[in-house]
């Protein structure tokens, strides 16, 4: 369930001028405050979405990336320049 940051559109309560809930997504906005029941309005807040990792942010995350290169063979793309390494399949 997603959590919703409603704000007091008037004195805040024990739960400061904004407050943050879990509700589900069908779930109507509050117009009220559970703790004191005054007025309030849910705010639209920012995604944060993260596409991807660079290959160096990975590498300094302790991960390897392969990418194939051919039937078998794979490159170590978070490795330095000097430290990349082909994988082949076919070889021990």
């Amino acid at each position: 369930m997603p959590f919703y940051t409603y704000e007091h559109t008037g004195k805040p309560c024990l739960r400061g001028k904004k407050f943050t809930i879990k509700q589900s997504i069908k779930d109507e906005p509050l117009k009220k405050c559970p703790e004191c029941g005054r007025k309030v309005r849910r705010l639209i807040s920012r995604v944060n979405v993260v596409v991807g990792k660079s290959n160096r942010e990975l590498k300094n995350l302790g991960f390897t990336k392969l990418k194939r290169r051919d039937k078998g063979v794979y490159e170590d793309v978070t490795g330095t320049d000097v430290g990349k390494q082909i994988l082949d399949a076919n070889e021990p």
